[in-house]
């Protein structure tokens, strides 16, 4: 096997663009890792071409004995990638503490289960109250589009719960935790106007002896996105049947680093650690329930119920061929939150070998788009992003637990 330790140093030291959320220094540790399996090699080899980002994150003994969250990067912050469906993380959390905060603020039975009514909030809408994918009761609830996210990553769900919090309520709750640098400003698979959304509708709460409404509300913008490295994407796009040629703009799109997307996620699956910053308010039942549904396979779910011949156990967790090259599938558990977008292919990953209790944070996202053009739906997803999947995850779970 050839040696590329050297050769991806210096490219790493030589993509120092600084961006918002800053660029981490190249680590020993995972550039080796990266070099240990052949099968990285292709998108390594040109990781600037590919837009490749990785971050390891190791759980270490603090000076105090606390225990905290250790990044490890290759290319983190070096530009711009399109987080897609991984912020529903941070929608689910958002979610999650609105009804935290209604019960408390009201005094009434808000819980996850209270079943919604969503009022049209534009001219091509009408009230919304049916999960057909609801199997207890038929409708829609806070509990079931949080599965929902995480069990098949549904954006209908996702558009729920932005919708539910504010683009400003999500905004407030990442500031809580610690993070500043996300910016998650938009729905997801239905196209709305910067203005559009920052509205929400009027959403009621039907409890059994109870009825409580949110009106309509419309958040305070966020300020102006600071500058991106590499926000121009491609060298054309679709919109509608024409093509615009030239590169697509993403600075007014969702933005998060790959160093706080991970963070994130640490502090939804591990409230013990230190993962750089105070880490998100939740109750322990909401938090519990969310790393059931992020953890389970589709055909785990009793509800809502999936075929596993359409949402396999490899659905939404594109880490998992190549782990159980290393441990049998029976023995790991995956608590994660994937997006795929535009090209850009993204994995949030807390991954723990049952048997033996270790565990390792693993984020990477990379970019395949060979003809440059976006909405064509053209990407090389199954020929490039999930075998690199696959292989980091094998390499990695090589290099710690064998």
């Amino acid at each position: 096997m050839r040696s590329r330790v050297a050769a991806l140093t210096l490219l790493v030291m030589g993509l120092g663009a600084v961006v918002r959320g800053g660029v981490m220094p190249e680590d020993a540790l995972l550039v080796s890792i990266l070099d240990t399996h052949e099968g990285l090699a292709e998108v390594v080899d040109k990781a600037a071409e590919y837009r490749l980002q990785v971050v390891l994150g190791l759980v270490e003994e603090g000076p105090d004995g606390t225990p905290i969250l250790r990044q490890h990067a290759f290319r983190a912050g070096a530009e711009y990638f399109y987080p897609a469906s991984t912020v529903k993380l941070f929608a689910a959390v958002a979610a999650a503490q609105k009804v935290a905060e209604l019960r408390e603020t009201t005094g009434l039975a808000i819980d996850l289960d209270t079943p919604l009514v969503y009022h049209p909030q534009f001219e091509d809408g009408e009230p919304e109250s049916a999960d057909e994918e609801n199997v207890e009761g038929g409708k829609i609830t806070v509990r079931g589009q949080i599965r929902q996210i995480f069990l098949v990553s549904d954006n209908q769900a996702y558009n729920y719960l932005y919708e539910l919090v504010g683009q400003d309520g999500l905004a407030e709750s990442l500031r809580g935790a610690g993070l500043d640098a996300p910016r998650v400003v938009h729905r997801l698979s239905e196209f709305r106007s910067a203005e559009e959304n920052l509205q929400s509708p009027r959403i009621d709460f039907l409890g059994e002896d109870f009825a409580h409404s949110l009106p309509t509300r419309t958040a305070e913008p966020l300020p102006p996105a600071a500058p991106i490295d590499r926000s121009l994407v491609g060298k054309g796009y679709y919109s509608g049947e024409e093509l615009i040629e030239e590169p697509m703009d993403f600075t007014l799109k969702n933005y998060c680093p790959l160093v706080d997307l991970q963070r994130g996620l640490c502090m939804v699956v591990r409230p013990d650690v230190d993962c750089g910053g105070p880490g998100f308010e939740l109750e322990e039942t909401d938090r519990e329930m969310m790393l059931e549904a992020m953890s389970q396979y589709p055909r785990e779910s009793t509800n809502p119920v999936y075929d596993p011949e359409e949402y396999p156990d490899t659905y939404v967790k594109d880490l998992l061929p190549g782990l159980e090259r290393v441990v049998p599938r029976e023995k790991l558990r995956i608590y994660n939150k994937t997006g795929q977008a535009y090209g850009f292919s993204t994995e949030n990953a807390w991954v723990v070998n049952t048997e033996t209790g270790e565990g390792f944070f693993l984020a990477a996202t990379l970019y395949t788009n060979a003809d440059g053009i976006l909405n064509d739906d053209e990407y090389e997803y199954d020929e490039i992003a999930r075998p690199f999947f696959a292989d980091l995850g094998e390499a990695v779970a090589r290099a710690l637990w064998e």
